[in-house]
């Protein structure tokens, strides 16, 4: 995500943003805004979130776009994530003779733009998806009653929340207790349930019991839902499921599906931000063998208790005060009664 402003003087002459993966860069969008107005850009100052691109892609490199504008003055917020790109645009630039100005690594505007891009610079780099793990719950962190019964714990604008986060990825994923409890659409809807977005549906299912009638594999967007089982699921459970949705076999990890494969699958194709929106187990199961990045954890003033609850982290749990998973970046927000709580996963890198 990148968005760019052109300034001459003390006026913006021109703003643009990179709109979708193949289309014109921020850059590009910029530079014909301000001339389809009549600016003149030759000399003009570009400011811009991402280094310029400076490598043929899907579109031409930035850098040559900006060197026959006649921009004087680059400033960017953060460098290209890519190591194989990374300084090269702006080396580019200065020997050109433009002048170049970088923030601070440390700085806010460097921050805030890492942050912006925080997916997409984690996939870049391990080229597995971005993993945000989200569970609404009572304050005693439980996400349903021992019957299963767990709508609606959380209020309509942290619902409305929920779906946003839903909206920026490009696939959710849930487990089979989930779907068998709730058998949810796992689309991004707006208001009045209307269906924003169709992103990937992936479902954990060891032994291949997702119900055919399911809305996940029965609805219009079926061929948008992947059931990922295991070896040991019945032949002809995956082959009545493959006959509708997409069937993934994954190696298993102690009798569970293993993930790390899963996201490295995932990570080739188009999945550069996964929702996890799996029960307690599911969720767990990604936080405690290190595989998410962040966490949205919605809180309603509300009390469940009991012992049978379902919680919204489950798994083994730490033994001891060293096994914690730490978070850091921790951000509060109230929306409407609730608390939403964000946070990125684990210790920071060195």
């Amino acid at each position: 995500m990148v968005g760019a402003v052109l300034v001459r003087g003390r006026k913006v002459i021109g703003e643009g943003w990179h709109r979708r993966a193949g289309g014109p860069h921020a850059e590009i969008e910029t530079l014909c805004a301000a001339t389809q107005r009549g600016e003149r850009v030759s000399g003009a100052t570009l400011y811009v979130t991402l280094e310029p691109c400076c490598t043929h892609g899907r579109t031409p490199p930035c850098t040559e776009a900006i060197l026959a504008a006649g921009i004087r003055r680059v400033v960017v917020a953060a460098t290209d994530p890519n190591p194989n790109h990374a300084g090269k645009g702006l080396e580019i630039l200065r020997r050109a003779g433009v002048k170049v100005d970088l923030a601070k690594a440390t700085s806010a505007v460097a921050n805030e733009a890492a942050r912006l891009n925080e997916a997409f610079n984690h996939w870049i780099l391990q080229r597995t998806p971005f993993v945000t793990v989200k569970a609404a719950m009572t304050l005693d962190g439980k996400i349903a009653t021992a019957g299963g019964e767990s709508k609606w714990i959380t209020g309509e604008p942290a619902r409305r929340v929920a779906q946003q986060l839903r909206y920026d990825s490009d696939a959710v994923l849930v487990g089979i207790n989930t779907v068998l409890a709730d058998n949810p659409s796992l689309t991004a809807r707006g208001p009045g349930g209307r269906v924003r977005k169709v992103l990937q549906r992936i479902v954990l299912d060891s032994l291949a019991r997702t119900p055919l009638n399911a809305m996940l594999t029965s609805d219009k967007f079926a061929a948008l839902t992947t059931i990922v089982v295991s070896r040991a699921a019945p032949a002809r459970r995956v082959k009545a499921l493959a006959r509708k949705v997409r069937v993934l076999v994954a190696p298993a990890q102690a009798g569970r599906i293993n993930l790390r494969w899963l996201l490295k699958r995932l990570g080739t194709g188009s999945v550069t931000r996964l929702l996890v929106e799996g029960g307690g187990e599911v969720n767990a199961s990604f936080l405690e063998a290190g595989l998410a990045q962040r966490v949205a954890f919605f809180y309603a003033p509300k009390i469940l208790g009991g012992r049978a609850a379902r919680r919204g982290v489950a798994g083994v749990g730490a033994k001891q005060r060293a096994d914690l998973i730490p978070l850091r970046e921790v951000e509060w927000r109230r929306v409407g009664e609730d608390l939403m709580l964000s946070a990125r996963v684990g210790q920071e890198q060195n």
